[in-house]
């Protein structure tokens, strides 16, 4: 009976060793097993850090008024046309002044998709008084001026590199990259990606001359 009852206790410490060994390699390889959901959410969340081209960007931005009910926000702006857009914006009235000179207001409101170069006021302020009262002056001369500030087509910031045609006829050039832009080499983009119900506008610090 002593040595049945030794056997029966030696065979149960065996099983419980043997129980306690498989549970081991278990936990060992759940430790080693590759955690999965983790690296499947980790192309997600680098995707969502990459910045955003759907808003306007640059210095002079911050210029541009912030209240949705005045007419010169980006919000307000979005939702007319294009020189009556720019009536609303305190950094074009110059611009604006000129464009109704040229008779050009029908013409920017009516199109139905516009890229324009806009000069704000310190660009007109970089041409010389005689040479800018002579050129409002000269309705062919304006006209001829503002329509090579307008492209025929609307350029978002991934499509506004590049040579591109102008209402005027000759061609203007934009250089850069992201959020830094040049056109013609010298005018710089200060606020750009402003949309209106009709046109995309870059607001340029210098204005731009057609070659002929």
């Amino acid at each position: 009976m002593r040595a049945t009852k030794l056997t029966a206790i030696a065979a149960a410490t065996l099983f419980a060793f043997s129980v306690a060994a498989c549970g081991g390699d278990e936990a060992a390889d759940d430790a080693a097993a590759p955690a999965a959901p983790a690296t499947s959410m980790a192309a997600p969340m680098a995707s969502s850090a990459a910045p955003s081209m759907t808003e306007p960007f640059g210095a002079a931005c911050s210029a541009v008024p912030t209240d949705p009910s005045n007419a010169g926000s980006f919000q307000a702006m979005s939702a007319v046309p294009v020189a009556t857009a720019a009536s609303g914006n305190p950094l074009l009235s110059t611009l604006v002044t000129a464009v109704k000179k040229a008779n050009l207001v029908d013409d920017l409101n009516n199109a139905q998709a516009l890229t324009v170069f806009a000069p704000v006021n310190d660009a007109f302020g970089k041409v010389p008084k005689a040479d800018l009262d002579a050129l409002l002056a000269d309705n062919a001369a304006l006209t001829k001026v503002l329509t090579y500030h307008v492209v025929p087509e609307k350029l978002d910031p991934m499509s506004v590199g590049g040579t591109h045609k102008t209402l005027q006829g000759t061609e203007l050039e934009v250089t850069g990259s992201g959020t830094d832009w040049k056109v013609n080499g010298n005018s710089m983009v200060v606020c750009g990606n402003v949309q209106t119900a009709n046109a995309t506008v870059y607001l340029v610090d210098t204005v731009l001359m057609p070659k002929s």
